[in-house]
């Protein structure tokens, strides 16, 4: 297998090299949209924490060509197991800001109900979106499992799982890899390299010529793509669901991009990134590039960002206001999920709680009634 330099669809002036995205101008339209939505999202996110009301954030800035491009290629009954850097392919596919926002404060209509930091995002519906963990890796052997799974029970699905560059140091990275080659599960392995893992380089991680190339080991072809292009992303995912789909397989793709802020909103990326690397990678922005595609389809003019951007921001900012002002989950929540019946000492607990916080009256008791 050879890994060869990364795959580009958009040129310089808006071409495409005579790549059919086979996706309705609407379709185009929605996929620009979705990427400033993200950067509406991750702007307002980054405020939000930095005036103290929320605690964590994870910048997208620079990432959103990928998660959107790849988003497009997965059917609503396809899996997702992401990372954190992923809020694109949620947009994309139905995805809500209000439905993220819940999750960003952790409040009573957060799915994780308050149990999960931010950014730790998972949904059923539109589409199946696992939960995020931030222990790097576990999702990619979970979405082997499901993938298999899938096998096994003969379902017509395709599992993704994302990753950063980071995340191919893992134990959960080879190990998933592995059963997937041997398997051939219909799964997708999707390396967001953006060029640090935090603060650790590719360089001082992997000695490596790339990161598709470690898919060899393992039987698992390796393909890498300009992660700053969607439409390359949109081609070569579309290739790997559908060898998925048919059987052929898992596929490693190593989609090179940058992110242009800190790791999350814990970090200054100053301190160990070159000015030089952030100018080079700014000149390379998914949107500008995406726009210059439209602009020779005839779909954007100059003016259309300021517009579509302002009014993503607008939605965000609403958003940010439901989620805020919504209470946090209630006290009896935290028996809820748990176990399909209460054991006695904990419902004994229970009851000392919402007897003692009904006294205090300092948090929500939810009528002192369990929920299960």
């Amino acid at each position: 297998m050879e890994v060869t330099e990364p795959m580009t669809v958009i040129e310089a002036d808006g071409g495409s090299n005579g790549y059919d995205p086979g996706l309705t101008d609407e379709q185009l339209l929605h996929c620009y949209r979705t990427m400033l939505l993200v950067r509406a999202f991750d702007d307002t996110a980054v405020k939000l924490q930095r005036s103290g009301r929320i605690g964590f954030s994870i910048p997208n800035l620079g990432i959103e060509g990928m998660q959107v491009g790849a988003a497009t290629a997965l059917r609503k009954d396809d899996w997702i197991f992401p990372c954190y850097r992923n809020f694109g392919m949620a947009l994309y596919h139905g995805i809500t800001p209000v439905d993220m926002m819940h999750n960003m404060f952790g409040n009573a209509h957060d799915a994780a109900q308050g149990r999960q930091m931010a950014v730790h995002f998972s949904f059923v519906d539109p589409i199946h979106w696992v939960s995020i963990s931030s222990p790097i890796g576990t999702q990619i052997p979970q979405a082997v499992g499901a993938a298999r799974a899938f096998q096994l029970r003969k379902e017509d699905k395709v599992a993704l799982t994302t990753f950063g560059d980071g995340g191919t140091s893992s134990l959960g990275f080879h190990s998933g890899l592995n059963f997937a080659g041997v398997w051939k599960a219909p799964v997708v392995f999707l390396c967001q390299n953006n060029g640090y893992a935090i603060s650790c380089s590719s360089e001082k991680q992997t000695a490596s010529e790339s990161y598709a190339i470690k898919g060899m080991a393992y039987g698992v072809p390796g393909v890498k793509v300009d992660g700053n292009d969607l439409l390359a992303v949109r081609k070569v995912v579309c290739e790997a669901v559908d060898k998925a789909r048919a059987g052929g397989g898992p596929t490693l793709i190593e989609a090179e991009t940058f992110r242009m802020g800190g790791h999350s909103t814990s970090d200054d990326p100053t301190r160990y990134v070159p000015k030089e690397v952030v100018e080079k990678w700014a000149a390379k922005d998914p949107i500008d590039r995406f726009e210059r595609f439209l602009a020779k389809r005839g779909l954007w003019q100059d003016g259309d960002r300021d517009a579509v951007l302002a009014e993503c921001m607008q939605e965000v900012g609403a958003a940010a206001k439901i989620a805020e002002s919504t209470p946090a989950p209630g006290l009896e929540t935290i028996f809820s999920d748990v176990y399909a019946e209460l054991p006695e000492h904990l419902r004994r607990q229970g009851k000392e709680a919402f007897d003692l916080a009904a006294r205090r009256g300092d948090a929500s008791t939810g009528g002192g009634e369990f929920p299960l």
